[in-house]
């Protein structure tokens, strides 16, 4: 007997409420740090404020790995844009385990165990947002907004189940690597659709460009795709931040991502099941065996970059899994393929492939003598098309073997893409 959406719901709930203990240690840590922080900024005579912002403040955080609290350092106006993350490091000296992350506006992390970390940010004390010189401005105005917005603890709920969801299903955050929903946007969804259930249903049926205006701060649609930049008009939803008007909350969603999340809503709906919110993992093993069983070739890749950690690194990471795939699809027909990014400086990639029987390769136009004779020394079997020269080769290496030459021929691209190590792994 199949259980109901209301049981499944009070199922979830259960499982990604953070446990007491999680939040007990997050409560405490942020204490002994904003003690030795406000301490450090007393004793440097700063005028700045402390605020704690993200999920923790608003009330929406759910049981993760690890937790990663937003605090934000509101600096007076007085202090010059350039200077104030200068001066976040002055205030944080003497504090352990904390790093640079560098950005539009660089900013720390504070390492507190192997299961939580801070995120400290630096930002300018604004009294309205259009003074905002970085997004991160606006922090404290969208805080404000959710807390006075969504206050009964059903709504808050709603909210986790969709956020949940999107972390379940690899659509949460709005990094590069990424390109999903960032937790402001599903809060403010959840505040339009008022429940996660009429979220996803709504979600699952657009088909054109959709326009959320929650607070009603146009007339119409022309007066949006005139007022707001046009590059923050491409995401597939254009939500308009009740906070900013001319922002557009969605604007990291990608068309991509969207479709897919579109598939998990559809596939939730028509059978609703508790494993949808679990994390999906890759089964590289299960992978394995089926590419065997259909006498397909799989390959498991490391790649490495040089980049900072976090959003620089795994979209650098992502960008070269597509243009690898792409020289792979050259040769091999690509029957699966899969992109892991666990934060750091490397990713997996794996792909299962079917050798094609034959490459075509495209040579110099016919008119071109002397790229013509040099084409046709090298390759055998060629032939005329649309007096253009291409040639016929056997596909006589495997993919790993595809790797390794591939590899050896462009290491200069490997450079180019900020790619350090490449290498096969199973």
């Amino acid at each position: 007997m199949k259980k109901s959406v209301d049981s499944i719901l009070q199922e979830v709930l259960e499982k990604i409420n953070p446990p007491k203990t999680d939040l007990d240690i997050i409560k405490n840590s942020l204490k002994e740090f904003l003690a030795k922080f406000g301490k450090n900024l007393k004793s440097l005579k700063i005028n700045a404020e402390i605020f704690i912002g993200g999920s923790f403040a608003k009330d929406t955080l759910i049981k993760k790995d690890y937790y990663d609290i937003d605090i934000f350092v509101r600096f007076d106006k007085k202090y010059e844009n350039n200077k104030i993350s200068d001066l976040t490091a002055k205030v944080l000296k003497g504090i352990k385990n904390f790093s640079k992350i560098h950005g539009s506006r660089d900013y720390f992390r504070i390492n507190i165990g192997p299961s939580f970390f801070i995120e400290l940010i630096p930002v300018i004390r604004i009294k309205n947002q259009k003074q905002a010189i970085n997004i991160t401005d606006l922090s404290y105005f969208h805080v404000k907004y959710i807390k006075r917005k969504l206050k009964s603890k059903k709504i808050l709920d709603e909210v986790r189940f969709a956020k949940a969801f999107c972390y379940a299903n690899n659509c949460y955050g709005a990094e590069s690597y990424i390109n999903g929903f960032s937790g402001y946007s599903l809060e403010l969804l959840i505040l339009y659709y008022s429940s996660f259930l009429k979220f996803i249903k709504a979600m699952s049926k657009v088909e054109d460009k959709l326009i959320i205006d929650i607070e009603k701060h146009y007339k119409n649609k022309s007066q949006i795709m005139m007022d707001v930049n046009s590059s923050k008009l491409k995401s597939p939803i254009i939500l308009i931040d009740p906070t900013y008007k001319q922002r557009n909350a969605l604007a990291a969603l990608s068309e991509e991502t969207f479709k897919k999340f579109q598939r998990d809503c559809k596939k939730f709906l028509q059978n609703p099941d508790i494993k949808e919110f679990e994390l999906k993992k890759i089964d590289l093993e299960k992978i394995k065996n089926n590419a065997k069983k259909r006498r397909y070739e799989f390959i498991l890749i490391m790649a490495e970059t040089n980049k900072q950690l976090g959003d620089v690194a795994g979209s650098k990471l992502l960008k070269f899994h597509k243009h690898f795939g792409y020289e792979i699809g050259k040769v091999f027909e690509i029957k699966n393929k899969g992109f892991d990014y666990s934060g750091k400086k490397v990713a997996e990639y794996f792909f299962v492939v079917k050798k094609r029987k034959q490459i075509i390769f495209s040579g110099p136009m016919v008119k071109d003598k002397k790229n013509l004779m040099t084409f046709k020394k090298k390759h055998r079997h060629t032939f005329v098309k649309s007096k253009r020269i291409y040639a016929k080769e056997q596909v006589k290496f495997n993919i790993k073997e595809f790797v390794k030459n591939w590899k050896n021929k462009n290491t200069q691209k490997l450079k180019e893409m900020s790619i350090t190590e490449l290498k096969v792994i199973n």
